[in-house]
């Protein structure tokens, strides 16, 4: 081989090399930088009396999707919504973490199909097992052991909860600081259409499932699917399998037939995890006031997003308006956050400033046991009353 030959190909492999190390290096991090963007806020200067308030509160939020990015959860990021010192610095006690498992190209709130995929590049960017390339499944178990890894590691900051021992025990620790997180997924596909995968979601500690995320599935139709169908004979056996393992039921996302199948078929509290309401912000994946009400009647709970698309602007205002015609609607007990903190979105919002989210609600003529309800306390008692022994 000749010296020209030679070194045109030491370039190739050194180029190729480069790449690899940008890839894996730097891409989970670029992408987590454009999806998930911080906007800013209007912050008035908070009085003593707000903030010593908001300090009392135990904050608990029903969504964020931070394990999808790979992202440090126990460093302060200067991009996206949480992480850990940002959760504690606006003392959020209890966070849902969700695990997304697919999204399709060009995802948009009218009509996707499950034809497309874009997380597959980011579980290899991010080095997740083989396995978790091509099984939804196998992201779902990777990205719950993520967050359990980070609690084994940092146990003074983060406890894994999957029941009500677990939670009891958290709630009578008096550890400064130390956040307790619950995990969730976005979208029944994650059970690789297999029933028999609930099974392995529920030994991981999945203790809430939403039935579908931007597509139809195999089990429930999407508001934004392409057919929007309700619940499948498949769907309806899940249904009754995870009320039976005490899996709450996250109908955010699902088609408006798989909402009116699940009101039909359940016989415990259904949640919508992070959502708006129609009448302050008509969107397609918002609430009407008869889902409302017929939600709240379940004994369930209503997430209020932070994000354009639930309440048509990211503005704490906005926020306080869909919170407060749901509580008007669905009453004070079924009302709870449901940021979509990290879940490739634009918000003022991030989790270091709910004080003056806290601020905005008293400043409506909320009390102040109405606001501790709404800022965690709903959650806590829900969590109480449904989580498996």
């Amino acid at each position: 081989m000749t010296t020209p030959v030679k070194r045109i190909l030491q370039i190739f492999w050194s180029l190729l090399l480069l790449g690899v190390i940008i890839f894996f290096a730097y891409v989970p991090a670029f992408v987590d930088r454009q999806f998930n963007i911080l906007l800013d806020m209007k912050a008035p200067v908070l009085p003593d009396s707000v903030r010593a308030f908001h300090s009392s509160l135990r904050a608990a939020d029903m969504h964020n999707d931070i394990l999808l990015w790979g992202r440090d959860l126990t460093e302060q990021h200067d991009y996206g919504h949480t992480d850990l010192p940002r959760l504690h610095a606006g003392n959020v006690r209890l966070q849902v973490f969700s695990a997304v498992t697919k999204t399709p190209s060009g995802i948009n709130y009218q009509s996707n199909s499950d034809e497309t995929d874009q997380i597959t590049l980011l579980m290899i960017a991010e080095r997740a097992p083989v396995k978790a390339w091509y099984s939804l499944t196998e992201r779902a178990l990777y990205q719950a052991d993520r967050l359990k890894e980070t609690a084994a590691a940092f146990p003074g900051q983060l406890t894994v909860i999957s029941d009500r021992k677990s939670l009891t025990a958290f709630l009578n620790d008096s550890s400064p600081g130390k956040i307790a997180g619950l995990l969730a997924i976005e979208g029944m596909h994650a059970l690789d259409g297999r029933l028999e995968n609930l099974e392995v979601l529920d030994k991981a500690g999945y203790r809430m499932i939403g039935l579908a995320h931007f597509f139809d599935n195999a089990f429930s139709g999407s508001a934004h699917g392409v057919k929007k169908y309700g619940l499948t004979e498949l769907g309806k056996q899940a249904f009754h399998e995870m009320e039976k393992r005490h899996i709450l039921i996250d109908l955010a996302h699902a088609s408006p037939r798989a909402i009116e199948d699940a009101l039909e078929l359940a016989t415990r509290p259904l949640v919508v995890s992070h959502t708006g309401v129609r009448t302050t912000c008509n969107s397609p994946r918002n609430l009407s006031d008869d889902q409302l009400r017929r939600i709240a009647a379940t004994g369930g709970l209503i997430g209020i997003g932070f994000w354009e698309g639930a309440v048509c602007d990211s503005d704490v205002e906005s926020v306080v308006d869909a919170m407060m015609h749901a509580v008007e609607i669905a009453g004070i007990d079924h009302v709870a956050l449901g940021s979509d903190w990290d879940g490739a979105t634009q918000e003022e919002l991030s989790a270091d400033r709910l004080p003056w989210l806290t601020a905005a609600l008293l400043n409506r003529g909320m009390s102040k046991d109405d606001v501790r309800k709404i800022m965690g306390e709903n959650l806590i008692r829900l969590l109480l009353a449904t989580l498996p022994e």
